[in-house]
């Protein structure tokens, strides 16, 4: 049975899976498809996928769909119920458009539309949002239930979610989550790259990256504002007057999902950036965006420009279409100083499409992936050896090299190239973290706040950009000195976010504030809301933030007391904000570094107006960052100390544990 298009889309949404089977699909060409992944199944493992699979629906269907889905599993190396992908368009509605019995769950409705924009995602018929693996769901049955459970649901049910899984709908309180969401939450021996292949095809976790599985991905704004954040401040790392970078050249690799925020950044930082990117339907949509400015193929063509650009002190940002191992080696050939670089290409998933190797075209590489695993891992792993000692050779003339979160040095170390430290403990180059983010941002409480406005329209959104815009500024003339850089970098970013038009999807906006900034701007919001000026509001933030995510390698780096490898915070950080008035709550194992590296969580709350609203945003927004910086504190961390001793000023109610510091003179006598 086929729907038309928005007609009848509130009954399309409400039948869930339909009775009556809907004609297969057409594989579509035209749109970015993930990898084939490899065959890692044994026969009764297959049988098992398969059986697992059928369980969606009636016993009637199931020959049919049980031949269907065998052939899935062969070609793809996943069951993505392809035949079951809906008519309708996917993108996020305005919040009246879904039927409903809540109006969060419509909100959630709205989010996960959004995930699975073919303008947002990745990989949207595979139900991949970004990185590469970032799934909202396994396959699209469990889309299709997921819509109408939220579509029928209570205010007094909570929908618990496991790993793209509706498990069903559950009674529970006004004050509980409507939704709770899992994705990868495996027993720790069972974390391995190849246990992610294993029981993903069988059917039975997911992969949820950070906000693809928790639905508050917002296209690659999301990540614009930290990318420029952090360009700006290495900029301040290398320069007398850190605000002017023109002429600088920044280089990186990778224009998918969330690194497809480089290149803007890199124009809003106001420098030289140079993204290599291997896939060309990736190119098309960022170039089409507007996130890229200028598109080159031809090695000899991208070092001419680039010498003009430098020599003309252009904004500009270009894409090298091919791989970024022959622009870090040619660069240094032509004798092009690079001022900063990075990489973003998905190094959590490098086996799987997250990292193309250098010489071999990205058809081969995709063959090899499904068909040569592991002469696919050996060229892998001789492309890394080969960018890092490329990488070494300009950091040798002064370049300023920082892993961007993306598991470049840790897959590099394992592939053997020289990229440890002369103690072999430490890595050569810091993570972005450990020297920006961490003790400029998230230790004193700065984070990637973002918000949605569920009315779809543009002038709500810029009537928001407003109210965040007067708050800011009304609270950095009483920012202590510590925080002011951080205000007036914030203040900077949201006046301009409007003309640089960052939307891609649902009409949102992020901004780094911490926790004061969040609560202020969130209630002038609510404010607004009830009085009529703008519609409901969805808030949410990164997992990547100051409580979010336990991931040695990234977020909690810059955590020096041994404590780093273990993940009480984020745990407690969405248990915290599940009785403290989120609309949602996820915690995921993978995040953006790869599989059994981190767990992450995140939230999303709507706004409507309400005195509950009001309290929710007093009582879970302050915890949501407190709690991560107690954790800073705790650590030892000077600015986080500074962070929590201030927060208890604020709030009376707030009590924490902080550290004695010990003397290393006196332990040094002793050892």
């Amino acid at each position: 049975m086929t729907f038309k298009p928005e007609k009848d889309f509130a009954a399309s949404i409400l039948q869930g899976i339909p009775e009556e089977l809907p004609p297969p699909r057409e594989f579509d060409d035209q749109i970015n498809h993930a990898p084939i992944r490899k065959d890692i199944l044994t026969i009764p493992e297959k049988k098992l996928a398969i059986k697992n699979a059928l369980r969606y629906f009636p016993q009637e269907h199931h020959l049919t769909l049980a031949v269907e889905f065998a052939e899935e599993l062969e070609r793809y190396g996943r069951i993505y119920m392809y035949r079951f992908r809906p008519e309708y368009k996917i993108h996020a509605r305005p919040i009246e458009a879904y039927p409903h019995q809540s109006l969060k769950a419509a909100a959630i409705m709205l989010m996960i539309q959004n995930n699975l924009d073919p303008a947002v995602a990745q990989h949207p018929h595979e139900l991949i949002t970004y990185g590469g693996n970032g799934a909202v769901f396994q396959n699209w049955a469990q889309y299709l239930l997921t819509m109408q459970y939220l579509a029928n649901m209570t205010d007094e049910q909570t929908l618990h979610m496991y790993s793209g899984h509706p498990l069903g709908l559950f009674p529970s309180g006004t004050s509980a989550p409507r939704v709770v969401v899992t994705n990868g939450m495996m027993i720790p021996n069972y974390s391995r790259p190849d246990d992610w292949e294993r029981y993903n095809a069988l059917g039975v976790t997911q992969y949820g990256q950070m906000t693809a599985g928790s639905y508050m991905y917002i296209g690659p704004q999301g990540i614009v504002h930290g990318t420029t954040i952090t360009i700006l401040n290495a900029g301040r790392k290398i320069t007398e007057n850190g605000e002017d970078l023109s002429g600088k050249i920044f280089v990186s690799s990778g224009l998918g999902g969330m690194s497809g925020a480089q290149p803007k950044a890199g124009n809003i930082a106001g420098c030289i950036s140079v993204v290599a990117e291997v896939n060309p339907k990736v190119t098309h949509t960022r170039h089409s965006q507007g996130w890229v400015d200028e598109v080159i193929e031809d090695i000899d063509q991208l070092v001419k420009r680039v010498k003009q650009a430098k020599t003309k002190k252009e904004v500009v940002s270009l894409c090298y279409q091919g791989n970024v191992v022959d622009v870090w080696e040619k660069f240094y050939e032509k004798n092009i100083f690079i001022d900063l670089g990075s990489d973003q290409t998905s190094l959590h998933n490098p086996w799987a499409g997250g990292y193309y190797p250098v010489d071999i075209s990205f058809e081969e590489a995709n063959r090899l992936i499904a068909e040569e695993p592991e002469k696919f891992k050996a060229l892998v792993r001789e492309s890394l050896c080969r960018q890092t000692e490329a990488i070494n050779k300009h950091t040798d003339r002064g370049t300023y090299f920082f892993d961007y979160g993306n598991a470049f040095l840790l897959e590099a170390s394992r592939a053997g190239a020289d990229i440890m430290a002369e103690d072999e403990i430490n890595f050569r180059y810091p993570s972005y973290v450990q020297d920006i983010m961490g003790p400029m941002c998230f230790d004193y409480g700065f984070g990637p706040f973002r918000w949605v406005c569920t009315s779809g329209k543009a002038a709500d959104l810029k009537k928001t950009d407003t109210l965040a815009t007067r708050v800011l500024q009304r609270m950095a003339k009483q920012a202590p000195p510590e925080i002011q850089q951080q205000m007036a970098d914030n203040i900077r970013w949201i006046k301009a976010a409007g003309a640089n038009k960052l939307v891609v999807g649902s009409q949102a906006r992020i901004l780094y504030a911490d926790a004061e900034g969040r609560m202020e701007i969130a209630l002038a919001f609510n404010e607004a809301i009830k009085s009529g000026k703008i519609g409901p509001v969805v808030l949410g933030r990164d997992h990547h933030d100051v409580s979010g995510t336990d991931s040695p390698y990234r977020e909690t780096s810059n955590i020096y007391d041994g404590s780093r490898f273990t993940a009480d915070m984020a745990v407690h950080n969405v248990i915290g904000d599940g009785f403290r008035g989120a609309s949602w709550v996820s915690i995921h194992n993978g995040g953006g570094v790869g599989w059994g590296e981190v767990i992450n969580g995140g939230f999303g709350m709507l706004l409507d107006g309400s005195q509950e609203a009001e309290e929710n945003i007093r009582s879970m927004l302050f915890f949501d960052v407190n709690n991560g910086i107690a954790r800073r504190g705790w650590a030892r961390n000077e600015e986080a100390l500074f962070a929590i001793r201030r927060a208890m000023q604020q709030n009376p109610s707030l009590t924490v544990t902080l550290p004695n510091i010990a003397d290393d003179h006196l332990l040094n006598r002793i050892f």
